[in-house]
């Protein structure tokens, strides 16, 4: 009966992490449709003048995870995970009210920061789940975590783009009753998963993320094959920081319109990284699937950006599919070139490096949007970003083929994946 009740309790714990996450996510995706309009509003700019506000506003949030995610891992191994999550929901339940209310630019900066302060809550939730898995399912429990990012990044956006026809502040309100409801549901039902005698002393020294980094610079492999993934994150983060100011320039979309592009992106995404990447994987292997999905994702933007009407967008959403598996092969690639006791220190100096990239990227490729599209832009280039995103893919490409150099053969695909 014990048993029984732990497992239901569990299975419980379980699914309020896995709805912690799709809120964190599904609260990015809701604003996205809507935030270029709203900033828009508040400045009584056009929307090539407010798009440096917009990558302003997308970079301190990318800085606040950067800088907190390892503070409020390390702050859960101390005081449990439970009430970081819990005042991380909390908070950010407040916080889409104070972006709702914004009667001026200054509260959405406020806002954005507390976003990303608070959006960093997803070290503990790993955590967490690390805590009430057993190690032989771990990996299993953790499926929820992509699964969760897959979801909100397909309904977030959809619901962003639909609410947002009854004004930009309306996806804010409903943002922080999902929060709110979700802080409640935890307050009564959520327990702590970590025990007295497993918790540790705080100490900013070891929360440091730059001394994640580190490990990067210990071997030249890893070290190429991360310039290679760094550039890629680049590419990536100046398309989805541009997306909704091209389309809304380029075919005069709306906030529905934008929105459904975006989940449809997200369904794109969960497809080939979840499903068509068990198939071409084995068949192509790492180091090819890593050359052609970055060739394509550089063809991809590129196209993105030479297109002229809407539905071009969703055919070439479909093809360029595969250069998503670019960056998930490369990331395969650099796991093979450190030990198991490095893993965790790899894959946190990953999410460190992710983190910058979503900090640069969007300050650069919004500054050149908005430059190129303002009246007196010596050429109006709406897709500058996607062309710059496609010139940095290339760069990938070029470093992944220099670095590949260094590396003995690979063995024969029936060997490696029998």
């Amino acid at each position: 009966m014990r048993n029984d009740k732990n497992s239901l309790q569990g299975t419980s714990s379980l699914g309020f992490i896995f709805v912690t996450l799709l809120i964190d996510v599904m609260g990015m995706g809701l604003l996205f449709p809507v935030l270029p309009d709203f900033i828009a509003q508040l400045t009584n700019q056009t929307l090539s003048e407010s798009a440096r506000d917009y990558g302003w506003l997308l970079a301190v949030y990318g800085a606040m995870q950067f800088l907190f995610s390892p503070l409020l891992g390390k702050l859960s191994d101390q005081v449990g995970r439970r009430p970081v999550l819990l005042v991380s929901l909390f908070f950010a339940s407040l916080d889409y009210v104070l972006m709702a209310l914004a009667p001026s630019l200054i509260w959405l900066y406020v806002g954005r920061t507390i976003s990303g302060i608070t959006g960093a809550n997803i070290t503990a939730a790993n955590a967490y789940i690390a805590d009430i898995s057993p190690p032989e399912k771990r990996s299993q429990s953790f499926g929820i975590v992509g699964a969760a990012f897959g979801a909100g990044f397909i309904i977030g956006p959809a619901l962003g783009g639909f609410l947002g026809q009854w004004g930009p502040r309306v996806p804010f309100w409903v943002a922080a009753g999902l929060c709110f409801a979700n802080f409640l549901f935890g307050l009564f039902v959520l327990p702590e998963s970590l025990r007295r005698e497993n918790r540790s002393t705080f100490s900013l020294r070891e929360a440091n993320p730059i001394g994640a980094l580190k490990v990067l610079g210990k071997y030249p492999v890893v070290w190429g094959l991360t310039g290679a993934l760094a550039a890629s994150n680049l590419a990536m983060h100046c398309l989805g920081s541009t997306w909704v100011l091209f389309t809304m320039t380029r075919f005069n979309w709306n906030a529905r319109e934008t929105g459904l592009s975006l989940a449809a992106f997200g369904a794109v995404a969960l497809v080939y990284q979840l499903g068509l990447a068990r198939i071409l994987l084995p068949i192509w292997g790492e180091r090819r699937t890593m050359l052609i999905g970055l060739a394509v994702a550089s063809v991809e933007f590129a196209a993105y950006a030479l297109s002229t009407h809407g539905w071009m967008i969703y055919a070439i959403m479909l093809i360029g599919g595969v250069g998503l598996l670019g960056g998930q092969a490369t990331q395969g690639l650099l796991s093979q070139q450190v030990g198991d006791d490095e893993q965790g220190a790899l894959q946190g100096a990953l999410a460190s490096l992710a983190s910058v990239t979503g900090i640069v990227a969007p300050v650069i490729a919004t500054g050149l949007f908005g430059y190129f599209t303002r009246a007196d832009a010596p050429m109006k280039i709406p897709g500058i970003a996607f062309f710059l995103a496609s010139l940095l893919n290339l760069l990938a490409l070029v470093i992944a083929l220099r670095v590949l150099k260094r590396l003995p053969p690979e063995p024969p695909k029936t060997e490696k994946y029998a």
